[in-house]
């Protein structure tokens, strides 16, 4: 090889190493804008599964068409059978007992649907028998990490749900954890209201029930699905899911050996 031809072949080499350099530059500028704002900023082990804990991206575009904005605006319409203020204590059962136990949740949440599939009907059991009351939180972190309003969605369809009866609540909530209908948390199938809908057909109180349906699709519980998480978020709940009992967090592993001591 020529002296030229080897100076020129050192030249192309340079430069195709300037090209690569810049196209990783712009790769990593990229992932790093895309963490901005939210992040997954721990695992934690719970009942054989994971907790997600994340902090919340702001903003009211999620890509769904639905103006969160606007329903934070709007009149706040209460679930009949919500109780406390601005109906954001949902109680499950046992409200006459001493102890209580508190579930904080993300309808989005894998770690929550696998805590549900476990040990959500021994739980509800538990308070339906008096043995304590139980009261279910919903927050939306998995919207603000992965984007979408799938959790705050199906927080409202919820509320519609508890405007016909905490039966009817106790029953949609545990099949939107079930693994038949529970999606990744990367999907955001509870953005659909065609999708929530679907899921309610399985449920006696809500099947055919035409003024459920009509709350779903006008969003009558956005509101009040959004006064939910706010209080979820002023409890300072970090991962779901996070169980309490009387006000003490417990870890998921150790639940079940506390379920025996209250007798459920």
């Amino acid at each position: 090889m020529s002296k030229r031809n080897s100076q020129e072949a050192k030249r192309a080499a340079r430069e195709r190493l300037r090209i690569e350099r810049e196209k990783q530059a712009k790769k990593e500028k990229v992932r790093r804008q895309l963490f901005v704002g939210g992040a997954v900023v721990g695992l934690l082990a719970v009942v054989g599964g994971v907790a997600f804990a994340v902090t919340s991206l702001g903003g009211d575009d999620d890509g769904s068409g639905k103006d969160w904005g606007a329903a934070k605006n709007a009149k706040l319409v209460q679930p009949a059978n919500a109780e406390g203020e601005k109906g954001t204590t949902v109680v499950l059962g046992g409200k006459d007992a001493e102890k209580t136990i508190d579930v904080y949740e993300d309808l989005r949440c894998p770690a929550c649907a696998q805590f549900e599939q476990q040990l959500g009907e021994r739980v509800k059991k538990g308070a339906e028998d008096g043995k304590y009351q139980l009261r279910v939180h919903l927050g939306d972190i998995i919207d603000g990490n992965f984007g979408g309003s799938g959790s705050k969605n199906a927080a409202s369809a919820l509320g519609a749900a508890l405007d016909v009866s905490t039966e009817a609540f106790k029953e949609y909530h545990g099949l939107l954890y079930s693994a038949e209908h529970h999606p990744a948390e990367n999907e955001d199938k509870f953005a659909d209201n065609d999708y929530l809908l679907d899921v309610a057909k399985n449920v006696d109180e809500l099947k055919g029930n035409k003024q459920f349906q009509k709350n779903i699709n006008k969003g009558t519980f956005d509101k009040w699905a959004l006064e939910m998480i706010n209080s979820f978020e002023d409890a300072g709940i970090q991962g779901t899911p996070t169980i309490k009992i009387d006000g003490e967090q417990v870890e998921g592993s150790a639940l079940p050996a506390e379920l025996d001591k209250l007798g459920a």
